[in-house]
């Protein structure tokens, strides 16, 4: 079975939305405004390349970044992995010829169904809604959180508000950098 990981810059009030600089939202590209850069503290990012096989996102996120990444030289070992995108709307005519293999898987029984397949870790990138509906549905395995000490009130969640059973976490790696920043990885507990 897979591993499946979510990975998230995520405000410490818990607002994933448009860390980079994406248009429409108010604080957009809060993880570069307000917090110092540290290298150090983006170490994990260039880790979760290496080790992942293969990245799963929603299709805003696939969109978002699907112009942008093939060409970055920071996401080079992306480029090259094969990509499943979660959609009930993408077309294969929707899909960018310069980003390598991808998929599209129209609901979270495929997601359940490629973790059930060969291969090693798979990364989520962005996708809130989608990070939402992968954990509810018990899809998550572990998460890898790069908190920010900023309050950003309103935006989108990486966690949602749908009432259920306590879901227990494991704190498996932690690190408190010099300008606030928190890596927090957790295994979810089965």
């Amino acid at each position: 079975m897979r591993t499946l990981i979510s990975t998230a810059f995520v405000s410490l009030d818990g607002v994933v939305e448009a860390p980079g600089g994406e248009p429409g939202y108010r604080n957009s590209g809060w993880t570069f405004k307000d917090v110092d850069f540290l290298p150090e503290a983006f170490d994990i990012k260039g880790r979760e390349q290496k080790e992942a096989t293969a990245m799963l996102m929603g299709r805003t996120s696939y969109e978002a970044f699907s112009p942008v990444w093939p060409d970055m030289a920071d996401f080079a070992d992306y480029k090259v992995m094969p990509k499943y995108v979660v959609s009930t709307t993408l077309t294969e005519g929707g899909l960018v010829p310069n980003w390598g293999e991808t998929t599209i898987l129209r609901s979270l029984d495929e997601v359940a169904a490629l973790k059930e397949t060969e291969g090693g870790p798979i990364i989520v990138h962005g996708s809130a809604s989608l990070n939402q509906s992968l954990s509810d549905a018990g899809l998550i395995d572990r998460y890898h959180l790069l908190v920010f000490p900023l309050l950003l009130g309103a935006g989108k969640r990486l966690f949602s508000v749908t009432d259920k059973d306590t879901q227990k976490l494991k704190l498996v790696e932690h690190e408190v950098y010099d300008n606030g920043l928190q890596k927090q990885v957790f295994d979810v507990v089965r």
